[in-house]
């Protein structure tokens, strides 16, 4: 079990430099960000680019490994991003992990104008940005059209240093994300079920949990692809427990193994902010950082 954290594009360099060095110094696995324009209660506060606070990040720190979490279509477009992703997965030496989605219809999904579109438009466009993606980071040069997403002669020399490309971490719950996660991820991403974040218990939420596990198997296994090798991501704070599991080592340590017992090699926690959904003693997020890696790392 690996435990890796989030920490929001909300500081100016001057500070966010010793957040990010800071998660390096705890011995989190990896340190991620949203990519987002912005995003939900921070509507009105300030939020960076998440593609420049990586590359910031990458000549900040030498071990952690970045990402996103999680990109989308909303606003990208798979030929300007390969040619990012493989400039930062250069900066980095190698260290970056994309994880991308099909993205929402929060603010992101107007802010260029378009309508926002519907699930199954959503779901359309994922089915074509990945595999383009793929191609655009392994290939050369790329000629492909499609109905929403077209690459002419797009050259990626000298394409990734981590090969044959970064890996992806795909973010689905449904059977077509679920496919694709199975095919082109290098790990599967989930949240839980919204539908329990509400008015759900954190028994309900493991069971919807070991469900979705379980989908994602039968999707590598259709493809004849070992589920076993594939990692699995929980980014915490959208399930019922909300922030419970980081009020002390033991209430972490309890959380981990719960999901580790379902399948998960990858437990995700949001860095602290202060006076939002992710207000946690920043005290006891060190200790779960440090305490609770040690103890995961070698369970009694």
């Amino acid at each position: 079990m690996r435990l890796s954290t989030v920490i929001l594009p909300i500081h100016r360099w001057a500070e966010g430099q010793k957040i990010w060095q800071r998660a390096e110094d705890l011995g989190f696995h990896a340190a991620y960000t949203y990519d987002h324009l912005t995003w939900r209660t921070f509507r009105e506060r300030p939020w960076f680019g998440a593609l420049p606070t990586l590359t910031a990040a990458a000549t900040a720190t030498e071990r952690l490994r970045l990402g996103t979490l999680v990109t989308s279509p909303n606003f990208r477009h798979p030929v300007t991003l390969a040619k990012e992703l493989i400039s930062l997965d250069d900066i980095s030496g190698g260290r970056i992990t994309l994880g991308i989605g099909a993205g929402g219809n929060g603010f992101d999904a107007t802010a260029l104008g378009q309508e926002a579109w519907t699930p199954r438009e959503r779901a359309d466009r994922f089915g074509e940005f990945v595999p383009l993606l793929d191609r655009l980071l392994t290939e050369g040069a790329v000629t492909q059209r499609g109905t929403h997403y077209s690459a002419v002669e797009a050259r990626n020399l000298p394409g990734c240093v981590q090969r044959p490309r970064l890996p992806f971490a795909v973010a689905a719950t449904g059977p077509r994300g679920l496919r694709l996660a199975a095919r082109y991820g290098q790990a599967w991403v989930t949240t839980g079920d919204p539908k329990l974040y509400e008015a759900g218990t954190p028994e309900q939420s493991v069971a919807a949990l070991r469900g979705q596990n379980e989908r994602f198997a039968a999707a590598c296994e259709e493809i004849g692809r070992d589920a076993s090798e594939p990692g699995r991501i929980l980014l915490t704070g959208f399930t019922p427990d909300r922030t419970a599991p980081l009020e002390s080592v033991d209430a972490f340590v309890d959380f981990a193994g719960r999901h580790a017992e379902i399948g998960f090699t990858e437990i995700v926690v949001h860095a602290p902010i202060p006076d939002s959904d992710f207000d946690v003693d920043p005290k006891v997020f060190e200790r779960i950082a440090t305490e609770a890696q040690a103890q995961l790392a070698h369970p009694a």
